[in-house]
C-alpha cells in the first residue's frame, strides 16, 4: 500500500509569499517563496494525484511570528489553516500568548494539537491529546505529538503558566508500543518540535517509530536521515518548503520510500479560495505595515549561527537608544530576510514580533563570561537533550575567543569588551531586549526604558539610513 506524508514546519505566521534566503556556495541570495495559498495549491495537487492516500501534518511554530499573527494571538490564521485539510499539529511559539489562548486556538482548529509531553503543573493531566489514529490509503497510522520542551525552561514564565513540559522520551517509550498493541497501527509517525539533534537522540533510544516529522531547528533536509529504522525529515521554515515523503507500507513495515523537499516558489499558481482568506487576514494591517521607515545597503538576514546582520541592526538600535556600548538579544532563527533597499514597518515586526521593551542592566565581568558559557552550552551541548533553543546569543561590544569542542563552562578562552580584556569584578552596563536578552538571574539595576524594540529600530533608522553593516565578529573560533 502506498501513502504520502506531507509536512510543513516553523511557518512562523508567514501567511503570504515573502523574501527567503537561499545559498549559492558561500553567497546568500534572495528570492520570493512561501505563502499559504501556494501551499494549498501544492497540497491540493498531490491529493488529486493520490486521492485518500495523503497525511498532512504541521510541526508548529505556526501561529506566531508576524504582525497579523501576533496582534490577533494567532486567530488570523485559523480560517486559513482550517482550509488546508491538515491532520494534526504540535506547538512551541504558540505558547507566547499564554496557555489560555492556546486552548482557545486549538478549539477553533478543525484538527488536533497533539502534545504527549505537556501536563498540568501539579498533576499528570494532559491538556492536549497525546496521539491520533488516521486511516490513510488502507494504512492505519498512529501520530504521536511532542511539543517543544523548552517552553517552561528558557522562555518567559507567562508562556507556560500552570503547565510543565517534559522532553517526551519517556512518553514516546510508553506510547509507541501502546499504539502498536492497543490501537493496532501499521505505521507510527512522530510529530515533533524538539529539534533535529534532539529527535535523532530520542529515536536512538526509542524503537518502533517509522517516520519522524521533525521541527524547530529549521533544517532543510533534501533527503531523509535514517536513525535506525526511522526516516527523519524536516522542511525548512516560513512555509518556503513542503516536505513530501511517499511510502510503501506492507505488513506493518516500510518497504520503500521516495522524498522531495519542494520549494514553494513563484511558479506555483495560488489556490484562489485560500488566497482570498489570506487577503482578508492581511488587509486590516496592510496600510500601516507598508510604511517605509528606513533603507539598507546590507542584506539583513538571520541565517547564520554565530552572528547575523539582522541582529546586528537590532543590537545597534538597542545600544543607541540606551546609550550603552554593550547590547544583547536572543539568537532567534525566525525572521524573513530584508533585501537591500527600503525597510518597512512590516520588516521591523518580522525582525522582533514580540516587540518587548528595551532594558538596561549592570553585569560583572564574571557574569558576562558565565552568561555566554551557558548560552554556548545550550546551543552546542554534546548531549542534544541539553540543547535549549536557537542560535548563539547576539552580542554587541564583546569579542570572545572560543573553542567549541571544549567541555561546558570552559569554551571561552579570552573575553574582551572592546579591545580590553574583561575584568572579573568590573561592572559593565548593557542594553537588551526584555526577558530573553539577559536571563533574569544575571545582573542588577535592571531598568525598563520607555520605548519598545521596534521604536528603538525606527529611531535608529531615522538617523542612520541607509544602514551598511560590517560583521561584528563577536566570536572567533580557535
Amino acid at each position: 500500500m502506498e501513502i504520502t506524508i506531507l509536512q510543513v514546519n516553523d511557518v512562523h505566521g508567514y501567511l503570504a509569499p515573502h523574501p527567503e534566503i537561499f545559498w549559492h556556495g558561500d553567497r546568500p541570495v534572495i528570492r520570493e517563496a512561501g505563502g499559504y495559498a501556494r501551499l494549498a495549491a501544492l497540497v491540493g495537487g498531490i491529493r488529486a494525484e493520490k486521492p485518500g492516500r495523503v497525511l498532512f501534518c504541521d510541526n508548529g511554530d505556526s501561529l506566531h511570528g508576524t504582525y497579523p499573527a501576533v496582534v490577533t494571538k494567532g486567530q488570523a490564521l485559523v480560517p486559513i489553516l482550517n482550509a488546508l485539510g491538515l491532520d494534526a499539529m504540535t506547538a512551541h511559539w504558540e505558547f507566547a500568548y499564554g496557555p489560555e489562548a492556546v486552548y482557545q486556538r486549538a478549539a477553533e482548529l478543525n484538527y488536533p494539537l497533539l502534545a504527549a509531553n505537556i501536563y498540568a503543573k501539579d498533576g499528570s493531566e494532559r491538556p492536549f491529546p497525546a496521539w491520533l489514529v488516521r486511516e490513510v490509503g488502507g494504512v492505519r497510522v498512529g501520530i504521536l505529538g511532542l511539543a517543544c520542551n523548552i517552553v517552561d525552561k528558557t522562555m518567559p514564565p507567562a508562556f507556560s503558566a500552570g503547565l510543565r513540559f517534559t522532553l517526551g522520551q519517556d512518553e514516546a517509550a510508553e506510547l509507541v508500543p501502546r499504539l502498536r498493541s492497543e490501537e493496532n497501527v501499521d505505521l507510527v509517525v512522530l510529530l515533533s518540535h524538539l529539534g533535529f539533534p534532539q529527535d535523532m537522540h530520542l529515536l536512538a533510544e526509542v524503537p518502533g517509530i517509522d517516520v519522524c516529522l521533525s521541527g524547530h531547528t529549521h533544517n532543510r533536509l533534501d533527503q531523509p536521515v535514517r536513525q535506525g529504522n526511522t526516516l527523519v525529515i524536516q522542511s525548512g521554515s516560513h512555509g518556503a518548503f513542503l516536505g513530501r515523503l511517499d511510502l510503501q507500507v506492507d505488513g506493518g513495515q516500510v518497504t520503500g520510500w521516495a522524498h522531495r523537499l519542494i520549494e514553494v516558489g513563484a511558479d506555483i499558481t495560488p489556490d484562489p479560495a485560500v488566497a482570498e482568506l489570506v487577503e482578508q487576514a492581511l488587509a486590516p494591517h496592510a496600510p500601516q505595515l507598508a510604511e517605509v521607515v528606513g533603507h539598507t545597503q546590507t542584506l539583513l538576514h538571520r541565517g547564520t549561527s554565530l552572528e547575523a546582520p539582522m541582529d546586528t541592526l537590532l543590537l545597534q538600535a538597542l545600544a543607541a537608544s540606551a546609550g550603552t556600548k554593550l547590547a544583547f538579544s536572543n539568537g532567534w532563527r525566525y525572521g524573513a530576510p530584508i533585501a537591500p533597499g527600503p525597510i518597512t514597518l512590516n520588516d521591523l515586526h518580522n525582525i522582533i514580533p514580540t516587540n518587548p521593551p528595551v532594558s538596561t542592566v549592570e553585569l560583572t565581568g564574571a557574569e558576562l563570561r558565565e552568561m555566554l558559557e551557558e548560552n554556548l552550552e545550550r546551543t552546542y551541548a554534546r548531549d542534544p537533550f541539553k540543547q535549549m533553543g536557537g542560535y548563539v546569543k547576539r552580542c554587541l561590544g564583546l569579542h570572545a575567543l572560543v573553542r567549541l569542542e571544549n567541555p561546558a563552562g570552559s569554551r571561552i578562552q579570552q573575553l574582551f569588551v572592546g579591545s580590553r580584556e574583561v575584568q572579573v569584578n568590573r561592572t559593565y552596563r548593557a542594553a537588551f531586549v526584555t526577558e530573553q536578552g539577559v536571563p533574569a538571574r544575571f545582573g542588577r539595576q535592571r531598568q525598563h526604558l520607555p520605548l519598545t524594540a521596534i521604536e528603538a529600530l525606527r529611531a535608529y533608522l531615522a538617523d542612520h539610513s541607509p544602514v551598511r553593516l560590517r560583521p561584528l565578529r563577536t566570536i572567533t573560533l580557535i
